[in-house]
């Protein structure tokens, strides 16, 4: 196998498979509709990932990994909810197209679901899998919670921003590294391994959203290019450009960020301006790279099938130098 395509075809054709249930049709149809938007698939195929490192066999995991695709869906959609997102993969956002009780209560549903599939796991693996599902589940919540807390902060540090990235984002990859590990028969100290290299992996990958929010190409992107900056949305690069501004720089920034009415798009023409006279892009580019360097060199120290090995280094270089 030379790329993942195998893997992201054989996920999304056991996603359609995939039965909820019917009535009422307007708390089931919103939890296709969500999975039926695609995305990168990143999760489950880190799942695969992790156990083609010990085992060939990874058909017989596609269940299991497909739990934390439902599990991170269902927060996408709570998280639209939160973030009053009105895209999502370019098309209306559950809450959008329904309505926001239905998305809540579809997205109960999805969690619900994530446990059927993850009953699939074998019996030897079975407690560990959930005691670690639990783990992150809990998380990946206290991310969003910081995240909807920097919203009336101040001064939110970049080591603070790390910090909520690594819960919010970061711990949901490594788990699935770490997943598709032990259910490979991977050793505690491998497992270990791979979530930390999961975890680098994803504070990477959150800092290229980030990035791409403001510089994509936005029909390549799927989202509100520049929403963050219209929502006032503490990234690295608002809080590194806060740090760095001064004199008409800082006045400007801060004007834009109080103002209650204004124009989106001049809004965002004006704040990348400001990011790009302090070079935030190249700044946001070098941690977001020390990151994945770190991944990189702790892919050399698995003493693995090479062949496997090479296929997991090629999807992190694939998340680095992604464009939406």
């Amino acid at each position: 196998m030379k790329d993942t395509a195998n893997f992201l075809s054989l996920i999304n054709t056991e996603i359609e498979k995939l039965t909820f249930g019917e009535e009422p049709a307007n708390l089931y149809d919103p939890i296709t509709y969500i999975l039926s938007l695609g995305g990168k698939r990143l999760r489950p195929t880190l799942v695969l990932l992790g156990y083609n490192l010990f085992k060939r066999d990874y058909q017989q995991i596609m269940h299991p990994a497909l739990a934390v695709e439902v599990f991170h869906n269902f927060t996408l959609m709570h998280d639209d909810i939160m973030d009053q997102a009105p895209l999502r993969r370019g098309k209306p956002t559950v809450h959008e197209k329904w309505n926001t009780t239905v998305g809540i209560l579809s997205g109960d549903t999805m969690l619900v679901k994530a446990y059927d599939l993850l009953l699939e796991v074998e019996d030897q693996y079975f407690k560990e899998s959930v005691r670690l599902f639990n783990k992150t589940a809990v998380e990946v919540c206290e991310g969003q919670q910081i995240d909807m807390n920097f919203e009336s902060q101040d001064n939110v540090s970049v080591a603070d921003y790390i910090n909520m990235i690594r819960l919010k984002t970061a711990v949901l990859l490594g788990f699935s590294l770490q997943y598709g590990g032990l259910l490979g028969g991977a050793s505690e100290e491998e497992q270990n391994k791979l979530y930390e290299l999961g975890v680098d992996m994803g504070i990477g990958f959150q800092l290229m959203d980030d990035l791409l929010d403001v510089y994509a190409d936005k029909n390549k992107f799927g989202k509100q290019v520049g929403g963050d900056i219209v929502s006032n949305k503490k990234t690295f690069l608002l809080i590194k450009a806060l740090e760095l501004a001064t004199g008409d720089q800082e006045i400007a920034l801060k004007e834009w960020l109080n103002k209650k009415e204004f124009d989106n798009e001049e809004k965002v023409a004006a704040v990348t301006t400001i990011y790009d006279d302090l070079n935030i892009k190249e700044l946001t580019t070098q941690v977001m790279n020390e990151y994945f360097d770190l991944a990189f060199e702790q892919i050399k120290e698995f003493k693995v099938d090479k062949e496997a090995l090479q296929l997991l280094r090629q999807f992190a270089s694939n998340l680095m130098h992604r464009d939406y």
